[in-house]
């Protein structure tokens, strides 16, 4: 290479009429500095009064008895065992996250708002669920996809064989998951929300060894913007998979709980029931129940 590129280079851009900066003048506080990601969550993510009606009405069911106990793994901001506590006045609950700052968070805002007797009934456990040691328990919830975390069979089925082992000798597992034909794209999905936009980012997928990584994003009215509020990085588990490693763990039962379609709109209609036939959607969210 003659010695003198890079010299040349360095003149031309040295004789150049610099140009001065330019800077937006600031208009206060954002929206995005604002808002606070976990709120945010609970309010495009979660629909915990769906979620408990949903696990409550299918224990009754498949055991004949009202559960009492839950613990619920992943739990993040522990939003769904706030909900559980409140349903009746002897119910329990046990909330485990290695996560010390969104516990935290959740003493603050959720906590808070039960009355004392809610506050006695549930229990922050920052542990390794593949560790936690609890009493038994009626149920075990793992949702939001978090279980996905788990990337290999023997790491997942570990964790499958740890939550058996905690219930209760009638208990279940309940478990969401999602799929369908663009969970495999690389895409983003925006939803409208009354003061912000949720953006679902399906950013890289690997279709050699299912590793999946996603980003939320909130955008609001002002421009401004919480990239990558979460992320996760995850392996893309198909029902089949997730079915086999829990009847390999010692379950005795699984049962792939669909949505219904409401007939006038063509749309879910938020009703889950039994189905070993699902429909070929784009894309399809679900429940599985395990029991022991």
């Amino acid at each position: 290479m003659p010695p003198s590129t890079n010299y040349d280079q360095r003149a031309r851009l040295m004789t150049r009429k610099k140009k001065k900066p330019t800077y937006r003048k600031r208009q206060g506080i954002t929206l995005a500095e604002k808002a606070d990601r976990h709120v945010l969550y609970e309010k495009a993510v979660q629909c915990v009064e769906t979620e408990v009606d949903m696990v409550d009405e299918t224990f009754q069911t498949l055991r004949g008895r009202t559960a009492s106990t839950i613990r619920e793994d992943f739990c993040g901001t522990a939003n769904t065992s706030c909900e559980w506590v409140g349903r009746r006045d002897d119910n329990r609950a046990f909330a485990v996250d290695l996560d010390d700052d969104v516990l935290a968070w959740s003493r603050l805002h959720n906590i808070a708002r039960l009355n004392d007797s809610g506050t006695g009934r549930i229990m922050l456990l920052r542990e390794d669920v593949l560790t936690v040691q609890t009493p038994a328990v009626d149920m075990v919830l793992a949702m939001n996809f978090s279980y996905q975390v788990f990337k290999t069979r023997q790491k997942l089925g570990q964790y499958f064989r740890t939550v058996r082992d905690a219930l209760a000798d009638d208990g279940i597992l309940f478990m969401d998951a999602y799929g369908g034909y663009e969970s495999f794209r690389e895409m983003e999905e925006s939803t409208e929300h009354d003061d912000f936009t949720y953006v679902w980012d399906q950013s890289k997928y690997n279709p050699i060894n299912g590793d999946f990584l996603c980003h939320i994003h909130f955008t609001f009215a002002d421009g401004s913007k919480i990239k990558r509020a979460f992320t996760y990085d995850w392996r893309l588990w198909t029902l089949p998979e997730l079915e086999e490693l829990l009847l390999e763990a010692g379950f005795s039962r699984t049962l792939v709980h669909w949505e219904g379609t409401d007939p006038k709109s063509g749309e879910g209609n938020g009703v889950y029931t039994p189905t070993r036939v699902g429909d070929a959607d784009a894309a399809w969210i679900c429940y599985i129940s395990a029991e022991k």
